[in-house]
């Protein structure tokens, strides 16, 4: 639980995806390989590049379209004013309202149809971020098959989770809105500087100073705030973190009175988290007054210049409303384009976690010519068998075991001496460094995994159930079994007495946690999910360590019924649940030490009855 909380937090801090909008524009957030990043990107994007030139298409127009409006408008402002005057001097016919008529009809027009536009790139755009958010999580849950076990042995599930959740949610909405705004912002840009020039150039050069303002402003800030948005989010993590561990403890909080400790805690946190919090957003906030205050001081230059020019009879009254509104749309890209590169730069980010993911080294490939095992009897052989995490760092040492079909193999040993090491082995979790493991005289490596893993069945002291009904828990050790199947296994496995007793029977939903249910149940449904497999194989690790008695009975007859027939490995603590096995492999730091039936180990009086007699003794003092 602790190794998961700690995977939740680090999730929680590297996501942002609790930081609120403006965490997403102006996170601190940078890809390390920024052009390899886009590479990959690319070859994403590029079935998609007849959908994304049309986004841009439409998304020009559109802004295009919207940049006309102000000019039309101060042509109607012109008329308007000649008109009124016109009317008061006596030198005119007055308002012509029908041309202002017409202008109004075209401006809605334009305006009607930018919005069209607008809304299809809009359509198109989210339809393609919503198809690579598919592929890429495709990809995702690919390369978690494809993956070594050596992957997630260094991998918190909660870094696995961030990316095929947070991360790529990261991309497909900041690639959303960051594309269209580009683009959109890049074209009003030079759209209104075009149309400024067209109304006066000395008026656009006043207009141009607000520029460099404007971007040293908003780099400026940007800059400032980062820290703290980065701050924030590892603080929310820590927050969300330390609430959900203390949730989930509650009963250990209450039993050592921790409530004060844990509320003292939480304070400290959360008063870094304020704190945080208030800098980033006063940062944030005051940049759009004071770009504002910056554009304002434009339009009264501009006014002033404009009333000038307008005496001189150089522009007219209409073309200094137009000029005042296309200031007005120049400023808006300018930050927009500034929200647009970070977007960038946070999808990229995040996208490099994403490809880093999709690009780790694969388990290695299935050998170029498999051999296939028509007939599985489930003879095992360890022959000089050498392994180890890391090349420095062996941990078995020359394993050599010869089991037959059929024979009962008990694996013991003091924690630590490589027991669970051999299952993974014999699993392909992990390929050996040198010696070889054979099933029925056939090297495994020359198996395909797929087929070797159908030879084997586990029922682990872990009990591994999903979300789902009892029925397709039992069901996942033989996905197209017939219900009929299924009861009987469950019967075999004595789950069918206490299945009835439930509220749904085998309809009964397992919550997340299984908490609905008992640990000895759990472990029943476990047992007859491997009956129902019928693997020749089977690989037990001490199923009843965490079980009453009577439940410990109930579970031992069941595995007697699944190993009739079958070769069989028991990993085990207690000494006193393998007497019966053919064969016992005592380990110790890597190696067999001593190998034979319970009575032989207990004659040769050594390391193997040294381990029982402590057991026993243990147990005569505690039953006294």
């Amino acid at each position: 639980m602790s190794r998961q909380r700690e995977s939740i937090n680090k999730n929680r801090q590297d996501s942002g995806m609790h930081g609120g909008p403006m965490a997403s524009v102006f996170s601190g957030a940078k890809a390390k390989d920024f052009k390899g990043t886009m590479r990959n990107m690319l070859q994403y994007l590029k079935p998609y590049r007849v959908s994304l030139i049309l986004v841009m298409v439409f998304s020009i127009v559109s802004t295009v379209f919207s940049i006309f409006g102000p000019k039309i408008l101060g042509n109607a402002t012109t008329k308007l004013f000649e008109g009124i005057v016109g009317k008061i001097t006596g030198t005119g016919t007055g308002i012509d309202f029908h041309y202002i008529g017409n202008i109004v009809l075209l401006l809605i027009a334009l305006y009607i149809v930018s919005a069209v536009f607008s809304y299809i790139q809009g359509l198109i755009m989210a339809n393609v971020t919503m198809k690579i958010t598919y592929d890429l999580r495709k990809s995702i849950a690919e390369k978690i098959n494809r993956l070594p076990l050596k992957f997630f042995d260094t991998k918190t599930h909660g870094e696995v989770l961030s990316r095929i959740t947070n991360d790529v949610d990261t991309m497909s909405n900041n690639l959303n809105q960051g594309m269209s705004q580009t683009i959109s912002s890049f074209t009003m840009i030079i759209g209104v500087v075009i149309m400024m020039f067209t109304i006066n150039w000395a008026m656009t050069l006043v207009a141009l100073v607000i520029l460099p303002i404007s971007i040293g402003l908003v780099t400026l800030f940007i800059s400032r705030s980062q820290k703290y948005f980065k701050k924030h989010q590892a603080y929310l993590g820590h927050v969300n973190g330390h609430v959900e561990e203390i949730y989930a403890g509650q009963n250990v909080v209450k039993v050592f009175n921790g409530e004060e400790k844990a509320l003292r805690q939480f304070d400290g946190v959360n008063k870094e988290l304020y704190k945080a919090a208030w800098m980033s957003q006063f940062y944030s906030g005051m940049m759009f007054p004071i770009m504002n205050f910056v554009g304002n001081l434009g339009y009264v230059g501009i006014v002033i210049l404009g009333g000038f020019l307008a005496i001189n009879g150089t522009i007219q009254v209409g073309d200094i409303l137009a000029f005042v509104q296309y200031v007005r749309s120049f400023t808006q890209p300018v930050a927009q384009t500034a929200q647009a590169a970070s977007l960038l730069q946070s999808m990229t980010a995040a996208a490099e976690r994403v490809f880093e993911f999709i690009n780790e080294p694969e388990e290695l490939q299935e050998s170029s010519h498999p051999e296939f095992l028509t007939k599985v009897s489930g003879n095992v052989t360890f022959d000089s068998v050498n392994f180890g995490y890391s090349p420095d760092k062996i941990v078995i040492h020359d394993f050599s075991a010869d089991i037959k079909a059929g024979q009962k193999v008990a694996i013991v040993g003091p924690t630590g001496a490589g027991k669970t090491t051999m299952v993974k082995l014999l699993m392909r979790f992990y390929d050996v460094n040198s010696g070889v493991i054979m099933v029925d005289g056939v090297d495994i490596r020359n198996l395909r995994r797929k087929d070797l893993r159908n030879i084997f069945g586990m029922v682990l002291q872990d009990t591994w159930l999903f979300n789902g009904t009892i029925k397709q828990n039992i069901r996942y050790g033989n996905l197209d079994a017939p219900d009929k199947e299924v009861y009987a296994a469950a019967k075999m496995a004595y789950v069918d007495h206490f299945v009835h007793t439930l509220p749904q029977g085998y309809d009964m939903e397992i919550n997340e946690e299984a908490t609905n249910i008992s640990q000895g149940q759990k472990q029943l449904l476990t047992i007859a999910r491997a009956m129902l497999a019928n693997p020749r194989v089977l690989i037990l690790d001490e199923a009843t360590s965490s079980v009453d008695t009577r439940t410990e009975i109930l579970i031992q007859k069941a595995m007697d019924d699944l190993l009739k027939g079958r070769t069989a490995f028991i990993i085990a603590h207690r000494l006193s649940t393998i007497r019966n096995a053919d064969i016992i492999l005592v380990m110790k730091d890597g190696g067999i030490v001593e190998q034979g039936s319970h009575n032989e180990l207990l004659a040769a009086n050594g390391f193997y009855a040294s381990m029982y007699n402590s057991q026993f003794e243990t147990q005569t003092v505690e039953s006294q």
